[in-house]
């Protein structure tokens, strides 16, 4: 544990950190750059995750009772202290998960920036006065602090997906329980060190939990436990059903954001240019390890050679220009992905593929250790970004599935209509872009009878990746339905309750009824 963002964060001499080590106590984290561990982390207990859930308890009774601006006060100063350290924490996320150096920095920017929306938020939390029919009655509603928040959150945005959580809980007067990714673990007690560090400082111990543990000792529990209202899981499309079914079991909340099949359409009158940069970020960013990931180009039949040359020759230059490495060397555009079990999923996914018809224009293998962009690095989970040409007009059935990998399936259209059935084609509904010159086409994508995307994102002209804290992120069908982040995102965080306040002296019943 020698490296230098651990000692700039404190994670040298945190005492759940430990040396790797394979006891059946402790998880090692790995450098997926490398292959090679960085540090060991403590793993709670069934026993620890209760001693949590009667802090955080504790901890609500207290927080509920302070003034939401006030609230926003200590997430304001959260977001200050994250502000100071936003540069390391960035290169924890590209040390640990593998996204290149500036979106690790990116990743910790989105939680200021969530902060800063939360303080806002904090003198904003309005009800709605309402008519009532009975004279000498008035009506109300107000939103009411919801309890301990369980927030589970992926490897591959190990630290922001806490911070849209986190802090719209916080400003809500919820207490957050956060259970992170095994792969990640470091992430997660650095960001969640410096928040809890900050609300103690300040009088409120105790608001933002952390729990390192497997899914038995730990996230089946704190599913299953009733003293957690809600619970806000990111993840796979199968994990979300088994903790909707669990919540569900028990009438709690659940805020799913699960997995992302995403399409991008070009129309012919589109900028290709733009088209075919955003193409390129949305397939191979963080290789391609995203939830917003682009994984299917539906191009027109116009257009489709031209788009496929640019993007084969992008895919080239990248495959041959020394541009994936480490995540942290300056030039590099592509990491590793998390693991060998991500690495065998890619190959197996791309021989699929060309086995049912598809045909491979590009990459696909893994990596060969020369191309690399640091030649000094041994081990590591490189691969080759892919591109595969499926039949005009239809989708292959690997592509109808979620590789979490770098693997565009590319496809042609003749009318409109065609190209938005097949972007709705697959059982997720995340994210989805078109690229077009027509207003009209904007219309019939955009359609707000609901027969264009049917998908929680829908961009114009822009990528499936890079969402705006400003906006609610989450998706429909599969992906599970939830809302994250911005617009009213933070209803999810209390309970409404429905206020009738009669000021005067008759007796009076709604509907007209008599009782007399």
């Amino acid at each position: 544990m020698t490296h230098a963002i651990l000692d700039t964060l404190g994670l040298a001499s945190h005492d759940r950190v430990v040396e790797p080590a394979s006891t059946a106590d402790t998880i090692t984290s790995v450098n997926p750059a490398t292959g090679e561990p960085i540090a060991g982390v403590k793993l709670d207990s069934k026993a620890d995750l209760e001693r949590v859930l009667a802090e955080s308890v504790e901890a609500f009774d207290r927080w509920r009772w302070v003034p939401a601006p006030q609230r926003g006060e200590v997430v304001r100063a959260i977001g200050d202290e994250l502000r100071k350290y936003r540069d390391p924490l960035g290169e924890l996320v590209s040390l640990e998960m593998g996204k290149i150096r500036a979106e690790g920095i990116g990743e910790i920017q989105e939680i200021v920036d969530i902060a800063d929306f939360a303080v806002g938020l904090s003198r904003q939390l309005h009800g709605i006065t309402m008519p009532s029919e009975r004279s000498n009655h008035m009506m109300k509603e107000q939103w009411l602090p919801l309890g301990p928040i369980g927030v589970i959150t992926a490897f591959n945005f190990p630290a922001a997906v806490w911070g849209w959580n986190g802090m719209l809980a916080a400003v809500a007067g919820d207490v957050t329980i956060w259970k992170p990714s095994l792969l990640t673990p470091l992430t997660a007690i650095a960001c969640n060190s410096i928040a809890e560090r900050v609300a103690s400082a300040m009088g409120h111990k105790g608001v933002f939990q952390l729990v390192i543990g497997n899914d038995e000792e730990v996230s089946v529990p704190l599913t299953n436990d009733r003293r957690v209202p809600l619970i806000s899981a990111t993840g796979s499309c199968r994990m979300g059903r088994e903790v909707g079914k669990a919540v569900a079991a028990r009438l709690g909340k659940c805020l799913l954001e699960l997995g992302g099949n995403n399409a991008v359409i070009i129309e012919p009158d589109a900028d290709l240019d733009l088209a075919t940069k955003n193409v390129f970020f949305g397939a191979v960013g963080t290789c391609g390890q995203r939830c917003t990931s682009t994984r299917r180009l539906i191009v027109h039949e116009s257009v489709a050679e031209d788009v496929v040359g640019r993007l084969e020759k992008a895919y080239r230059s990248l495959l041959g220009g020394g541009k994936i490495g480490d995540p942290l060397a300056e030039g590099t555009l592509v990491g590793p992905l998390i693991g060998v079990p991500s690495v065998e999923a890619h190959e197996a996914a791309v021989k699929t593929a060309v086995e049912q018809g598809g045909t491979l224009v590009v990459g696909g293998s893994r990596l060969d250790p020369s191309k690399l962009a640091s030649n000094g690095l041994k081990g590591g989970f490189y691969v080759e970004p892919a591109m595969v040409r499926m039949p005009a007009g239809k989708h292959l059935p690997i592509a109808l599935e979620e590789t979490f990998s770098p693997i565009l399936y590319v496809t042609t259209y003749s009318t409109l209509d065609e190209a938005i059935a097949l972007q709705n084609e697959v059982d997720q509904g995340l994210s989805s872009a078109l690229f077009c010159g027509s207003v009209r086409s904007m219309g019939r994508f955009l359609d707000p009878g609901g027969t264009g995307s049917d998908c929680g994102l829908a961009y114009v002209n822009c990528g499936t990746s890079g969402a705006e804290i400003g906006g609610a992120f989450g998706g429909e069908k599969d992906t599970g339905g939830g809302r994250e982040s911005g617009s009213d995102a933070w209803k999810a965080y209390m309970r409404r309750q429905t206020c009738t306040i009669h000021f005067g002296e008759s007796f009076a019943l709604a509907q007209g009824i008599r009782f007399e």
